[in-house]
């Protein structure tokens, strides 16, 4: 009974976390503040808007009309697809807290990425009515598919920035800095990942090799 008790409490928490984020798309500074320093988002709620997100990246590709979107399936990599998403969203939540923590940033690790989580709330919110909505428009008002997709990355954008600025405590020029600064970090870290993999396929290569020469000589 205690058991359930305490499942359905965490249900409640999930879903009020949840709904909380549709707070912070109208009142980001609040909202952004609440959600690290009352705890008012959650990690579950914080993944499921990457979730939907994502899930809404990948869908549209199917379901938007052809109108406003051209998918080549046949060179189409789905999980690279994923990545390209997934990885620079990874890379720039661990750059920004890496860089901001040398710099008497508040945030920590977990709060950086919820906060980047729901700073993208607007996108899939948007982007699964668009994507209906674009097969019963026509191409004289594809001007309206063009704002609302625009919209929603501005969206994202905006309260992303304000979003940042609340957890690390940064005033909002330190914090466009750091945000700059965040960009850089991720493409030594890109570097650094291509490096490091070119050297593990070498390795790895070069043992496969002595392996066949010494069968070979066996």
């Amino acid at each position: 009974m205690f058991a359930a008790l305490k499942s359905k409490e965490n249900w409640q928490r999930y879903f009020k976390s949840l709904k909380f984020s549709l707070y912070c798309l109208t009142h980001p500074i609040d909202g952004f503040w609440d959600l690290t320093h009352e705890k008012r988002g959650s990690y579950s709620a914080a993944t499921t808007i990457l979730v939907l997100a994502i899930a809404a990246y990948v869908i549209r590709l199917r379901y938007t009309s052809f109108i406003f979107i051209q998918v080549y399936w046949e060179d189409l990599n789905i999980f690279m697809y994923i990545a390209s998403v997934l990885l620079p969203f990874m890379l720039f939540v661990v750059g920004n807290w890496a860089l901001t923590t040398l710099f008497d940033g508040k945030g920590r690790l977990g709060q950086v990425y919820i906060a980047t989580c729901y700073a993208i709330t607007p996108y899939p919110l948007i982007q699964f009515p668009l994507m209906f909505l674009s097969n019963f428009i026509t191409v004289d008002e594809s001007e309206f598919y063009t704002a609302m997709y625009v919209i929603s990355l501005i969206w994202v954008l905006f309260i992303g920035i304000l979003g940042m600025s609340q957890v690390h405590e940064y005033g909002f020029g330190k914090n466009i800095l750091f945000l700059i600064a965040t960009v850089f970090a991720m493409l030594v870290m890109i570097f650094l990942l291509m490096l490091f993999f070119s050297m593990v396929s070498q390795g790895v290569a070069y043992f496969i090799s002595l392996t066949k020469e010494m069968l070979y000589r066996l």
